[in-house]
């Protein structure tokens, strides 16, 4: 949603403001600015709309230079683009903050605030911060006391950076639900909501625990808890390049990026849940009017993305929004009935996708409510041209076949789901269990990746054939979709995938004991169907490679099975995804094709 970066030193701090806030353009941003306290101890504030080199143009020209200094990169939430609702923001001269994260009572404090006298040169909830602590200024010298005073009375998720002309020679920072890290230096210290952000300047960092305060000079940090004990936290050393496109330790792209998902995930939920909640404002500015009036979705999408789409029409028809999912390159030649109230919805990593990005062209003149894209690229086509933006966070993806790209998407869609739920009457004690189960995501798939060894086993059975099948039932018929175009995409083995309940109606007539045949078992209610499948599959002398629940019971003969725990069902298509991803990595390996550039293939499809 939001990128911070910041730095105290003995040496001008604008240039590292300057690269930090580069290296977090990926998380998705449309405005950025830097405040900083100048030789006479004025805050010098510029901000600006657009991309962070029209802010370096501006500073550029002003000459701006400062030891202390703050930046942001700022996803509207409160109040639309505008140069006004960038961040930093200031109250008078007294304090700059930068803020990520949700203030969701600041329509209460700035009723308060403004009956004091405080005057609002903005729509955002972040100026009220900024106003009071300048309020509880008054009273309180001591600018550490007054952050965590004033975070007493904040409700909601947020990190915050505070720099003020009273105490030229410190910055405050404080989490609460949003990440935040200190990075150190020798005479110098900074903080960023991101590690790759201080790269250039150091490898050394603390990352802060909820409820956190923290002060920072040149030559210390001091860290205190939510009960407002000095501790210690564990300084750790980063073992990442200052480029996230280097392999590092693994040994293909594609290996790396299936890895990262843990990450990737959770910076994908940071800042939109907390605390059992949905934090809908991080949407963006624009988003809410048109989930308001949402009825129906179409989602257009290709490849992988239309995968993710197929998925979320399981989870938005459970909560009654009918959904269709369409490849874009039919859906942009076709006559197509648009019900009323119906949100267009476009898939994509690149943002580039030559029939997404005509189809939502085409969409403009056919009626529909407004358009929103789900996208991994910021400074992209569609999300330039959509109406409303859900960034995924996913970070650079150079391996050709997608695999971070589309577990974020699917963690994309499950937020919005959540959004369409809530306007559907879910419950508050629902709402929290399906958010505590997105909580949990980054975990369940750390596990997940612990069976790669033994899924490289699983693979050495493939090495030699030439077909494989791929079945599922509900959502995990996409899912099957999904494991069977990773295959072919990387090892060129020929792989199709049904929904189990067809095998009868035709693809029996491929089984015999050379075809193997992958299945997920989820503990849900058509497991007894599914199994049933599968014993059609062992009486023609299917060969079958099974990922199961540890609950599941399988009652079979010769086949292959490795068992995944704590796997909750509104999240379960996301978990099962991984394994089927190292498969087919696993498998192209042994069949030594090159897995991160695929023949015939081009990671940003621009052309028709």
């Amino acid at each position: 949603m939001c990128g911070i970066v910041g730095g105290i030193a003995q040496r001008d701090i604008v240039p590292v403001l300057m690269e930090g806030l580069k290296r977090l353009e990926y998380r998705g941003y449309d405005s950025a600015g830097v405040a900083v306290l100048d030789g006479e101890r004025h805050i010098q504030r510029i901000r600006s709309v657009g991309k962070v080199a029209t802010l370096k143009h501006l500073i550029d020209g002003a000459a701006l230079s400062s030891n202390l200094g703050i930046a942001h990169t700022r996803w509207a939430t409160h109040g639309m683009p505008a140069e006004r609702n960038a961040h930093p923001h200031m109250s008078g001269e007294r304090v700059a903050i930068v803020h990520n994260g949700i203030i969701e009572n600041y329509a209460s404090l700035r009723e308060e605030l403004s009956g004091k006298g405080y005057v609002f040169s903005s729509e955002t909830d972040t100026e009220v911060i900024a106003h009071l602590l300048a309020d509880i200024l008054q009273t309180e010298s001591d600018l550490l006391h007054a952050i965590r005073r004033a975070s007493e009375k904040l409700v909601g998720a947020y990190a915050l950076a505070v720099v003020s002309p009273d105490d030229p020679d410190q910055m405050i920072v404080i989490r609460a639900g949003s990440p935040l890290v200190i990075g150190l230096g020798v005479g110098e210290n900074f903080i960023a909501s991101d590690v790759f952000a201080l790269l250039p300047v150091t490898q050394r960092f603390i990352f802060l625990e909820e409820g956190d305060l923290a002060h920072l000079s040149r030559e210390e940090v001091r860290i205190f808890d939510s009960d407002d004990k000095q501790i210690a936290r564990d300084v750790r050393t980063s073992q990442l390049s200052a480029s996230k496109a280097e392999k590092g330790p693994y040994r293909h792209y594609m290996l790396k990026e299936i890895f990262e998902q843990p990450a990737v995930i959770a910076e994908t939920l940071e800042g939109r849940i907390h605390k059992g909640r949905l934090l809908e404002d991080s949407f963006g500015f624009e988003a809410k009017k048109l989930l308001d009036k949402t009825r129906n979705v179409h989602i257009i999408a290709c490849g992988t993305s239309f995968h993710a789409g197929l998925v979320a029409r399981y989870w938005l028809e459970e909560i009654g929004i009918h959904c269709s999912v369409e490849v874009a390159s039919e859906f942009r030649y076709r006559e197509v009935v648009v019900p009323d109230h119906t949100l267009f919805v476009t898939i994509s990593q690149s943002g580039e996708t030559a029939d997404t990005l005509a189809a939502l062209r085409g969409a403009a003149a056919q009626g529909y409510l407004g358009s929103l894209t789900i996208c991994n690229v910021p400074e992209s086509s569609l999300v330039r041209e959509s109406a409303v933006a859900l960034m995924t966070r996913a970070g650079p993806e150079i391996g050709v076949a997608s695999t971070k790209a589309f577990t974020t998407q699917l963690v994309a869609l499950r937020l919005l789901t959540l959004a369409l739920a809530k306007r559907r009457g879910m419950t508050p004690e629902r709402e929290r269990e399906l958010v505590e189960e997105l909580h949990a995501l980054p975990r369940q798939v750390e596990v997940i990746l612990k069976l790669s060894d033994a899924i490289q086993e699983m693979a050495n059975a493939f090495a030699e054939r030439h077909h494989a099948l791929f079945l599922g039932r509900g959502s995990f018929y996409p899912i099957a979709m999904e494991g069977a175009l990773k295959l072919k995409e990387i090892s060129y083995i020929h792989a199709e995938a049904y929904p189990a309940g067809e095998l009868k109606h035709g693809p029996l007539a491929l089984v015999d004991a050379e075809m193997p045949v992958i299945c997920a078992l989820p503990d849900d209610p058509l497991l007894e169907k599914v199994i049933s499948n599968l014993q059609e599959v062992r009486a023609r002398g299917g060969e079958l490679f099974l990922f199961s629940d540890q609950k599941v019971k399988i009652d079979l003969d010769h086949f292959q099975n490795l068992t995944l725990s704590d796997i909750y069902p509104s999240t379960a298509p996301i978990v099962y995804t991984i394994p089927l991803q190292l498969l087919a990595y696993h498998v192209a390996v042994l069949k030594g094709t090159d897995v991160d550039q695929p023949r015939n293939l081009a990671k940003s499809v621009t052309v028709e």
